[in-house]
């Protein structure tokens, strides 16, 4: 079975504009995505969404419909390996990212899910389909107490894991509010911290030593991902897992380097930069060095779909990434992710990914079709 045609459906959505206490000042707003349709000579198609949260995707569209598409036009659809093999000498020629290809790799896997009638987590050997999860918001608060009352509504609602993503909150008012969240929840909570790159060293390591003092379980992205002597420095002075990264050009040779040298306690992955195939390949990685791969969010439905079933498959991640508010990168689908009472989520367990396009909204919002 062959890949007859490749579409972008373009789509234009507001999300509305969301402050943050960090660098960016304001999330959100109206944003260009994409719906990616991969469609057979047999009249099978899969399908990802293009498009991280509320970020502009227009660029990456037109990487697919123009560089990706028309070479893979007429390859047989089961080939995901070996296109995997192909992706640098795509980028060579036309600066084509892994994360360019991550959507067609998703799209690849849900056509084989729904050719074989079953859900992507049983192709990938995956059993587990009821998976934990944290709950984490954008750095919203000014003060300590913010956080505080943040990590008491996460845990009225029935979560059992928070990551605190403190902005530019000032180092004393960062270690009050870890102080008096592990006050507050007790036990009852896992905690984490993801500073997204933005601490010195110095910065670091006095968060690092409350964090060691409050039993969080992870210290993500404290510093550059080019600090390499910062990292280093962090992970063998600090008990707290260092766990990195989220950056965009953080891929498999990057975390291959990494995990070799010894840098890190975990590494991030998602389907977002990496497609199924490739995450895999990296938690894989991870695991024959005994670390978990932590998977965060994909940043849109059919993505973060994708990082449930590879999660499902895999034994050194422990959470799935709730992001809210969900509306950021939660769209164009009929059936939504939803979080259990018990703070669980389910795995899709239709065939392929498992979650069904809002088609109606689709048409709503498309500006114009490629392919």
């Amino acid at each position: 079975m062959k890949i007859s045609r490749v579409i972008v459906d373009v789509i234009k959505r507001d999300t509305g504009s969301l402050k943050v206490q960090d660098e960016r000042s304001d999330i959100g707003g109206e944003t260009i995505q994409g719906i990616l349709r991969i469609q057979t000579d047999e009249g099978f198609e899969g399908n990802a969404f293009i498009g991280d949260q509320a970020s502009e995707s227009s660029d990456r569209i037109k990487i697919i419909s123009e560089t990706i598409a028309p070479k893979i036009i007429g390859i047989n659809y089961e080939n995901r390996e070996w296109l995997w093999s192909q992706i640098e000498k795509i980028q060579n020629s036309s600066n084509t990212t892994y994360p360019s290809w991550a959507p067609i790799d998703v799209a690849l896997w849900d056509l084989q899910g729904k050719y074989l009638d079953q859900p992507i987590y049983k192709l990938l050997g995956g059993r587990n389909t009821e998976i934990p999860i944290y709950a984490t918001f954008p750095p919203r608060h000014k003060d300590s107490q913010g956080f505080i009352n943040e990590a008491k509504e996460l845990l009225d609602e029935g979560y059992s894991a928070y990551k605190i993503h403190p902005g530019e909150l000032g180092i004393r008012e960062t270690i009050k509010a870890i102080d008096g969240i592990r006050e507050l929840v007790g036990s009852k909570m896992t905690l984490m911290l993801d500073r997204n790159h933005g601490y010195s060293l110095d910065e670091a390591l006095k968060i690092g030593e409350a964090l060691d003092s409050n039993d969080f379980y992870w210290f993500e992205d404290p510093v550059e991902i080019s600090n390499l002597s910062a990292i280093r420095r962090l992970n063998e002075t600090i008990n707290t897992p260092i766990n990195m990264s989220d950056d965009s050009s953080f891929l498999i040779k990057e975390s291959a380097s990494f995990l070799g040298n010894n840098l890190l306690g975990m590494i991030r992955g998602t389907t977002r930069k990496l497609g199924i195939t490739g995450l895999k390949k990296l938690s894989a990685m991870a695991d024959a060095f005994d670390i978990n791969c932590e998977i965060g969010l994909a940043g849109n439905s059919l993505m973060n779909a994708a990082n449930l079933h590879v999660i499902s498959s895999v034994s050194n991640n422990s959470f799935y990434e709730y992001w809210r508010p969900e509306h950021i990168h939660q769209w164009g689908v009929l059936n939504e992710i939803k979080v259990k009472s018990n703070g669980k989520i389910d795995v899709p367990n239709k065939p392929g990914l498992g979650v069904d396009l809002d088609e109606e909204w689709i048409d709503f919002h498309r500006i114009k079709k490629l392919g």
